[in-house]
């Protein structure tokens, strides 16, 4: 892949680790401003499901800054679009769809398909 797709790529991925880390400090100051002396149970019970909802997402998040982070790794050593499995080159689409995938769409299809029958 060319310089210039990586620095793209690490662009995309430094500015959506920036919108996850703004989107967590919204998150974090709306909870801390809102008062928790609701004296209606089911007012507090929404209250609390909303919040509950939140910090699932903003957990997801987390995992996915890492994701970010490890991505932005591979780009520095040289190793990113380059499938972990099989070592055969990502797809431009892929990564464009998921920048900070490792396996190529063969290789995640098979893990899937594996993990599935795994379920059953």
């Amino acid at each position: 892949m060319d310089k210039e797709k990586l620095e793209m790529f690490r662009q995309q991925l430094l500015a959506k680790k920036e919108e996850i880390i703004n989107e967590a400090g919204k998150t974090l100051s709306e909870m801390t401003d809102q008062t928790s002396n609701v004296p209606d149970p089911n007012d507090r019970a929404t209250i609390e499901s909303g919040r509950s909802f939140e910090l699932r997402i903003r957990d997801r998040e987390r995992k996915l800054v890492s994701k970010i982070d490890e991505a932005i790794a591979r780009i520095e050593d040289g190793s990113y679009g380059i499938c972990e499995d099989c070592g055969e080159e990502i797809g431009i689409k892929r990564l464009e769809a998921r920048p900070v995938t490792m396996l190529c769409i063969d290789c995640k299809t098979a893990q899937e398909t594996k993990e599935k029958s795994k379920g059953l």
